[in-house]
């Protein structure tokens, strides 16, 4: 690929308003001089995913994902990386080749986020035991990313077993094995790990931060960013604990995007103050 002819690349979404991932992709560009590539969001429902990606022209360089397409995407491709095969989620589209033998390859950059992000707050230490709070997408990805730092046998809090089937079935993909547990468990436990990572949306965790009790002394990492900080995250840093703020985490996996996508090395210093000026205001 040719970094400086003009590429397209866009988040798909719904909804998308809300995603960062324009601040962090168009720093990125202009860090690296890409002057003629473009970054957009398109808000994309499920049912509209398929004509979209079919419309797409030879300019494309690839597609971010978020919620709801994850899963949805993964029968419009034409290969899977394994990680985001045992994942079970796709959250980058790569555009490789051209005309009529250009090839779409599904990627999961959540899994890098998240294992650079849990790196800063964690300062080489070890991890033995670990947290999730949810069964989603996210928690998937978060599985795999425990995993790479050390622990296979977390405890994953959810609110219903029922809804757990995809998480599971992911687990054993992956060929980790998970402790599955009561959320409302979540408050006298998690205070014991070593890393936790919330994956419940914006406000889940409230409750729980209610409830904390006691020293801590590990790692948090609430992927909600919104607001600044969580309740759950203020509530640690309170106890003693250390907290990584889930911005990171998207901040990481976009870099990643950005090595995929153009061939260069995410700018991550770069990308963070984008992210940092646009959070801030």
């Amino acid at each position: 690929m040719t970094a400086t002819a003009p590429r397209r690349a866009a988040v798909l979404g719904h909804p998308v308003a809300h995603s960062l991932s324009p601040t962090l992709h168009r720093a990125a560009y202009a860090a690296l001089g890409l002057d003629e590539w473009r970054y957009d969001a398109f808000d994309v429902t499920e049912d509209e995913l398929p004509s979209f990606v079919a419309g797409l022209d030879a300019a494309w360089a690839g597609l971010s994902l978020t919620m709801p397409l994850k899963q949805t995407v993964i029968p419009l491709l034409d290969h899977v990386e394994p990680l985001a095969q045992v994942v079970g989620a796709v959250n980058t589209v790569l555009f490789q080749g051209a005309g009529g033998s250009r090839v779409l390859v599904g990627a999961n950059t959540d899994v890098h986020g998240l294992v650079e992000a849990l790196r800063e707050g964690l300062h080489d230490r070890a991890v033995a035991t670990a947290a999730v709070l949810g069964a989603g997408a996210t928690a998937s990805s978060t599985l795999a990313a425990l995993a790479q730092l050390g622990c296979s046998s977390p405890v994953v809090y959810v609110r219903a077993l029922s809804r757990a089937g995809g998480l599971m079935r992911a687990a054993h993909r992956m060929g980790v094995t998970p402790v599955f547990r009561p959320l409302d468990a979540a408050a006298a436990e998690i205070v014991r790990a070593d890393v936790v990572v919330s994956t419940l949306p914006p406000h889940g965790a409230d409750a729980l931060a209610d409830d904390l009790a006691g020293a801590i002394e590990g790692v948090l990492l609430d992927v909600a960013y919104d607001p600044r900080p969580t309740a759950l995250s203020a509530a640690w840093e309170a106890a003693g604990g250390v907290v990584v703020g889930g911005e990171r985490m998207l901040l990481h996996q976009a870099a990643e995007q950005v090595r995929l996508m153009t061939g260069r090395p995410g700018p991550v210093a770069a990308m963070a103050a984008g992210l940092e000026h646009q959070l801030a205001g």
